[in-house]
């Protein structure tokens, strides 16, 4: 049976590292778009971190705040890591139509601040809310949009 949503407690950084490699391992051979949603401190930046390091990334993973995209090219796929927190209205429609481009092909991008794109991402991806509950534990919701997206989340071994 296929599932467009899962779900999964990590009870410490461990668990977070644990999971991110099962994701690595389920998008490297594809590629996928993925938004991640959550507050500040949740784990956006740490989880996207994990993913790369699982999918041989040599260059050092950063956070894209100030710069909005971070390109790494050296790993099994190339991933290209997105910021959107610091754009106005009028840069994130710029962004968005660049942002399909992202979406094709055997690549990972991966989209923090997500909710700043106004729901002007509409093709398939993977939702990715982190919810924080305490110092160390964190809810990962996981909410797959299209067929590609379904197909990865019910390869997710979790």
């Amino acid at each position: 049976m296929y599932s467009n949503q899962l779900k999964h407690i990590c009870n410490n950084i461990d668990d977070t590292e644990l999971l991110a490699q099962k994701f690595a391992d389920a998008v490297k051979n594809t590629g996928c778009f993925v938004c991640l949603f959550g507050d500040v401190g949740a784990g956006k930046t740490a989880f996207s971190k994990f993913i790369c390091k699982h999918l041989n990334v040599k260059e050092k993973v950063t956070s894209p705040s100030f710069v909005i995209l971070n390109e790494y090219k050296s790993g099994d796929i190339p991933v290209y890591h997105f910021d959107l927190y610091r754009l106005e209205n009028e840069g994130i429609n710029t962004i968005i139509n660049e942002l399909d481009e992202y979406s094709e092909g055997k690549i990972l991008t991966l989209v923090e601040w997500a909710e700043f794109s106004q729901n002007n991402i509409p093709f398939d991806r993977i939702d990715i809310n982190i919810n924080y509950i305490d110092e160390n534990k964190r809810e990962f919701i996981f909410n797959a949009e299209g067929t590609k997206s379904t197909d990865i989340l019910n390869r997710l071994k979790i």
